[in-house]
């Protein structure tokens, strides 16, 4: 299935020499994690006052693909460098997981006409997560198949930042475009079961 997620290795290939000075400077793979929860936080926050200013619709964009690169950076620390630990792992884990549910829960404020339709998504994002954990349980690797992956609901909401800061206004088909993700999200828990269970 088609998913953002795919082109990691390209992603982590233009992030090596960012890799290289982190790994000069004693930064460790779990302070990468930490940091990028710290991040998911402040993104969180921006957005919920974007209402204050729009300029804080931009945090989505930029703050998104920081947060990818932070992300990507852990885990290429962590096996270049010798630094996988079961703390590193839960961090980054349970970190994405609540960095999610803060950063997608200020659309509750700004489309409230698809307030249970969002709540849906939150919920399936959080479920579809743990779909990718199975795979590493009672299969053989973690789980990353899309459609709508991480990558991919961070790419589709770093979309509505920049939509609604040049003044887009989704109102009126939002509840058309959630129930697409929710689909989207139901198909790509589906084949992490499925797969997962099949490598069992």
């Amino acid at each position: 299935m088609i998913s953002v997620y795919k082109l990691k290795p390209k992603f982590q290939q233009l992030l090596t020499p960012v890799l290289l000075f982190l790994h000069r400077k004693n930064i460790t793979a779990n302070q990468i994690t930490v940091s990028s929860i710290v991040l998911s936080v402040v993104i969180g926050v921006l957005f919920w006052n974007a209402d204050l200013s729009k300029w804080f619709f931009l945090s989505l964009p930029i703050g998104l693909l920081v947060r990818m690169a932070l992300n990507a950076l852990d885990g290429m620390m962590a096996r270049k460098f010798n630094q996988t630990s079961t703390l590193g792992e839960v961090l980054n884990e349970v970190g994405d997981i609540v960095s999610d549910v803060i950063i997608f829960f200020p659309l509750l404020k700004f489309q409230p006409e698809s307030v249970y339709l969002i709540v849906g998504f939150i919920i399936l994002s959080v479920i579809n997560e743990f779909a990718g954990l199975i795979g590493k349980v009672v299969g053989k690797e973690r789980r990353y198949d899309g459609p709508m992956g991480k990558s991919d609901r961070a790419l589709i909401l770093g979309i509505y930042g920049l939509a609604v800061f040049f003044g887009a206004n989704i109102s009126g088909i939002s509840s058309y475009i959630f129930i697409l993700l929710i689909i989207l999200l139901t198909i790509s828990t589906y084949i992490r079961l499925k797969k997962s269970l099949n490598e069992a």
